[in-house]
C-alpha cells in the first residue's frame, strides 16, 4: 500500500514539472510531454513492474503446483477405474521395455 502513495506523488510532481514546462515562456507542449514521460511514467513503470516481479513468480508457482495437484488426482482416479491390472509393464513388478530398440548389424 506504500508503494501506491510513492507512485502517486512521483507522478504528480513529474506532471507539475510537465506543466512548468508547458507554461514557461521558453518551454514547449511537445517538451512537457516528453518530460512527464520520460521522468514520470518510465521509471514509475520499471519500478512497478520490478516490484511485482515476487508476487508473479509467486502465482506461477501455485499455478504449477494446483496443475500437478489435479494432474495427480486425475492419475490416481483413472488408476483406481482401471483396477489393480492396468497393462503396463512396471506396474506389475516387470522392468520396462526400451522405447527405442537396440540396432547391430546385420551378419
Amino acid at each position: 500500500m506504500f508503494i501506491h502513495l510513492i507512485v502517486i506523488g512521483w507522478l504528480y510532481v513529474a506532471l507539475m514539472m510537465a506543466v512548468a514546462e508547458a507554461t514557461n515562456t521558453t518551454g514547449t507542449v511537445l517538451g512537457a510531454i516528453f518530460t512527464f514521460l520520460l521522468y514520470g511514467l518510465a521509471p514509475v513503470a520499471l519500478v512497478v513492474y520490478l516490484m511485482g516481479t515476487p508476487g508473479r513468480r509467486r502465482a506461477i508457482r501455485e499455478r504449477e503446483a494446483k496443475a500437478q495437484e489435479e494432474a495427480r488426482r486425475a492419475a490416481s482416479e483413472s488408476a483406481a477405474a482401471a483396477g489393480a491390472d492396468s497393462g503396463l509393464p512396471d506396474q506389475r513388478g516387470e522392468t520396462p521395455a526400451d522405447a527405442v530398440p537396440p540396432v547391430r548389424k546385420e551378419p
